[in-house]
């Protein structure tokens, strides 16, 4: 029995043994493998950086190859949250230019053959960021005052301001009828029912509130009129600033001044709501045509070096593989 714990020990110490060995063993060979990685790339260091140097030549020489376009750029303004419609539709439209949809452009009256070459992209008009921040300032100062009116409208518009982003869409195109086609496209994307329809409603909205604000106004310019006239013709009239009709309660000149006023206000805001959303979009500015010169292959010039070595990696591999294969057929 005092044989038994001398033997476990034993055992533990080969197996510990047996466990070193195959960690060496294990560690010999990535040493090995990373050697003969070095030795691969100092075998043929010089044919790879001449795959390089020379993949770089190429795209930097390719990058030179463009070609000329003509570029139109238009800045529109999404209205009632029409901005998800605007990047969907401008990617339809991209879409039905690279597949070279006929019967689509056909219901525009736009020629297949007019839209060779041509292509539409969108992005949004970014402020610049200097800018930005000085704005982000003026609102947390405006914060810091009391919550008044005043200082809640001042903040409403500031927010409307930076939320309202307007976006640029962007023509290239060869053809002669650019301009022309570019010009069918932006009336497509304005032609949306659903949004045309809730254009209609709210123009009529605000034509009604007009003519109610205007009827109003009307009304207390004649109960002002009234009461320059009782002022003249009675002086028995009630306290200063108010007046009392025939069998009606009095009533306060001052706030009769103040509804007024808000009425003009808000038909000035609904005269601006009419102008500036008479359409889904309201096109800013329709740029002038000019030239535009664009690089066939971009500017990844580090590509063309990558597959040039990745090639050379790949043929050294299968003639790896092929060396193996003979001498398993020879063994």
């Amino acid at each position: 029995m005092a044989d038994q714990p001398v033997n476990q020990n034993t055992s533990d110490e080969i197996d510990l043994g047996q466990l070193f060995q195959m960690i060496g063993r294990g560690v010999n060979k990535l040493g090995n493998f990373f050697l003969r990685v070095f030795l691969y790339l100092k075998k043929n260091a010089i044919i790879l950086i001449s795959l390089a140097i020379i993949g770089a030549l190429i795209g930097f020489g390719l990058k030179f190859i463009s070609e000329e376009k003509q570029q139109l750029d238009v800045i529109v303004k999404p209205n009632l949250e029409s901005k998800d419609y605007l990047y969907d539709i401008v990617d339809e439209i991209a879409v039905n230019l690279k597949d070279k949809n006929e019967s689509f452009f056909n219901e525009m009256g736009i020629a297949i053959d007019d839209t060779k070459g041509f292509e539409i992209s969108i992005e949004p008009v970014k402020e610049d960021a200097k800018t930005a921040d000085m704005e982000l300032e003026y609102l947390e100062v405006l914060q810091k005052f009391e919550d008044t009116d005043l200082i809640a409208d001042v903040l409403r518009e500031e927010l409307l301001k930076n939320t309202e982003l307007h976006h640029r869409i962007t023509f290239f195109y060869k053809s002669e009828k650019g301009n022309v086609v570019a010009q069918k496209l932006m009336e497509y994307i304005n032609s949306n029912a659903y949004f045309n329809e809730l254009i209609s409603i709210q123009t009529k909205n605000a034509l009604e509130t007009i003519e109610r604000n205007e009827s109003s106004i009307a009304q207390i310019d004649t109960l002002i009129a009234e009461y320059t006239r009782s002022m003249k013709t009675n002086s028995q009239s009630s306290e200063v600033g108010k007046i009392v009709l025939e069998n009606e309660d009095e009533l306060n000149v001052g706030a009769l001044l103040n509804l007024k006023n808000r009425m003009i206000q808000e038909i000035q805001t609904k005269r601006m709501e009419l102008k500036a959303q008479s359409a889904t979009l309201s096109i800013v500015n329709f740029g002038k045509p000019h030239k535009s010169i664009k690089p066939l292959f971009g500017k990844k010039i580090v590509l063309i070096p990558t597959i040039l070595v990745s090639l050379f990696f790949v043929l050294s591999f299968l003639r790896y593989l092929n060396r193996k294969a003979l001498e398993l057929e020879k063994g």
